[in-house]
């Protein structure tokens, strides 16, 4: 599994659960990869997008559509190639996107089951709704198939401890 804390410098508790997974005892099968935050400068600034006013989650190749938000091209960012080249290594069967602030977990095509078996799990809404142009998700299910890739859209506000715990076991129980 791999898990990414948080792609958009205004929707930082992700990174919360990304931090208790890096401090909760591995789990006995398979492994956890963990990104904390993907977007390091949109979080200082507090802005949505990274350093340079590009939204990462519309900058990935497959779906990309040449908005104001989206970048240059497609994989323009430094921050989007990073995740492609740790995604294309790691190979994960799942990846979790944290997000704020819809409060519940979405996902479309291959990856609805394993999403709404995570949203039962962290007691969550489900949604199947389609990914957004250059999404990562979106790429991802292109690029490997057999993989499957989902968003967790996290409540508005800071996350607290015990919610972040909540979380946290989701994705351990996820992972057996």
């Amino acid at each position: 599994i791999l898990v990414v804390g948080s792609v958009h410098g205004t929707e930082p508790a992700g990174s919360v659960v990304a931090t208790r997974l890096l401090h909760a005892r591995p789990p006995a099968r398979g492994s956890i990869t963990v990104v904390q935050d993907l977007n390091p400068d949109g979080q200082a600034a507090k802005q949505r997008a990274n350093a340079r006013g590009v939204d990462l989650n519309r900058n990935f190749p497959g779906t990309w559509k040449p908005i104001s938000t989206a970048g240059p091209a497609p994989a323009s960012e430094v921050e989007t190639q990073v995740a492609i080249r740790l995604i294309q290594r790691v190979r994960p069967d799942v990846t979790i996107w944290f997000h704020q602030p819809q409060g519940l977990v979405r996902a479309s095509g291959p990856s609805v089951p394993v999403a709404r078996r995570f949203a039962r799990m962290a007691g969550m809404r489900f949604r199947r709704l389609p990914a957004p142009p250059g999404a990562a998700t979106a790429w991802q299910h292109q690029t490997l198939p057999t993989s499957r890739a989902f968003v967790v859209e996290l409540a508005p506000g800071e996350l607290g401890i015990r919610e972040a715990g909540r979380y946290a076991r989701a994705v351990l129980l996820l992972g057996r």
